[in-house]
C-alpha cells in the first residue's frame, strides 16, 4: 500500500514532479470518505514560495491561482 502526506505531496508538486495539476483529493479508503484538497495544497504552496522570496513556477501557477484564495495569499516585497 502507497501512502502519500500533505509535505510529500506539497514537495513532489513543488519539485515539479506534477505538471499542470488540476486537483488534489484525499481519500480513505477504510473510512469511505474522499475530500478535495486542493485549496490547502495551493495555499501551502503559495506560502512556502512566499517564504522562499520566489515565484511561483509556471507548472503550479494555474493551479494556485485557482485554488488559494486571493485575499488569503501574503505576497513579498523583496528589497533592493
Amino acid at each position: 500500500m502507497e501512502a502519500a502526506d500533505l509535505e510529500t505531496v506539497v514537495q513532489d508538486l513543488m519539485a515539479g514532479e506534477y505538471r499542470r495539476p488540476i486537483r488534489v483529493v484525499a481519500f480513505n479508503i477504510a473510512e469511505h470518505w474522499a475530500q478535495d484538497v486542493s485549496e490547502d495544497i495551493a495555499r501551502e504552496i503559495q506560502h512556502r514560495f512566499n517564504l522562499q522570496l520566489t515565484d511561483v513556477p509556471s507548472h503550479l501557477q494555474e493551479f494556485v491561482d485557482r485554488h488559494a484564495a486571493q485575499d488569503l495569499r501574503q505576497f513579498s516585497l523583496r528589497l533592493v
